[in-house]
Parts: C-alpha cells; structure tokens; sequence
C-alpha cells in the first residue's frame, strides 16, 4: 500500500476506529510502543547513559574477563536512536564517545587483528559524515581531532584514511 493510498484509507475511518488501530499497533508491534514511550517520555539522557554503559562494558567487562569487543552493539543503540529521531547532538555524542571507549582498548591490546582497525575507521566515517550532515562540526571538532590524534600516536596501519576523513570538517 503506499502512503497515498493510506492517507486516503485513514481519512475515511473514523476518530474511534484510529484510536482502535493505533491501540492495536500499540500492543502487536514492539517498535510501535518503543516510538510512542520516546515521544511521550523521551528521557535521552538516560537512554544515552545506558547505551554508553553498555558499550563500555562491552569492551572493559565488570563482570567477565575477556571482553566481547562488538561494534555491533554500538551501531545498534546508534542506528535506534537515530529511528527515533532523537537529538543530534546526543546521537554524535554517542558516537564520540563509542570512538574513544575502542581507542582506549587499541591502547591497552596494541595487538589487535586489520578488522578492528576498518571496523573503526568505518564508525568514523559514519560520524564525519553525521556531523556535516546535522550541522555540528564546530560543537564536535575538538573531540574529532582527539580521536585522530590517538590515531597518529597509537601508528594505526589506516591513519592516512582518517586523516584523509578529518579534512573534509
């Protein structure tokens, strides 16, 4: 059905039967009662502080030795977030903050396998291209230019590509 179709559908109905539809939505699909709690009770910044808690325990572990050290798991909370449309400037945050929790391991595991280090420059293409996007090179620079920085200090084989990103701010 397309939307056009559907914006003539719902413009026959009446007000009780979309409030019968949308309840129903509601409690079929799990995406639709995760849009409606953010839209009616938002709670970002405990939503970003749970996501940045799990993402650096998924690579500094409290409760297990190894850590499981999945980007996965970061994209995830990022990719949602942005479904919801929430703000930009904590989504970027985010992602910032993801970029240096996997620094800091690159620091403490020197020795780590060509894939984490495209898995990396991947996420920082993603920011970059973020930050243009929205606006928010200026509130952002400062911690981009960090994270190149512990690039060219940490000799990471792919520290051209990073630098090549960086230029585009």
């Amino acid at each position: 059905m397309s939307k056009r179709d559907l914006k003539k559908y719902l413009e026959t109905l009446p007000a009780e039967h979309l409030r019968l539809q949308i309840l129903e939505l509601y409690n079929k699909f799990p995406a639709v009662k995760t849009y409606y709690n953010f839209v009616f009770k938002p709670n970002e910044d405990q939503l970003i502080d749970e996501a940045k808690a799990k993402i650096y325990n998924e690579y500094f572990p409290q409760k297990r030795r190894k850590p499981k050290a999945r980007r996965s798991v970061a994209q995830k909370y990022i990719k949602h977030f942005m479904s919801l449309g929430m703000d930009v400037f904590l989504v970027a945050d985010l992602m910032l903050f993801n970029l240096e929790v996997l620094q800091r391991f690159s620091e403490q595991k020197p020795q780590l396998a060509d894939t984490f280090y495209k898995s990396v420059l991947n996420s920082f293409e993603q920011l970059i291209a973020y930050i243009i996007e929205n606006g928010l090179v200026s509130t952002h620079r400062d911690r981009v230019e960090a994270v190149v920085q512990s690039v060219q200090k940490q000799q990471w084989p792919n520290l051209f590509a990073f630098e090549l990103h960086f230029e585009q701010l």
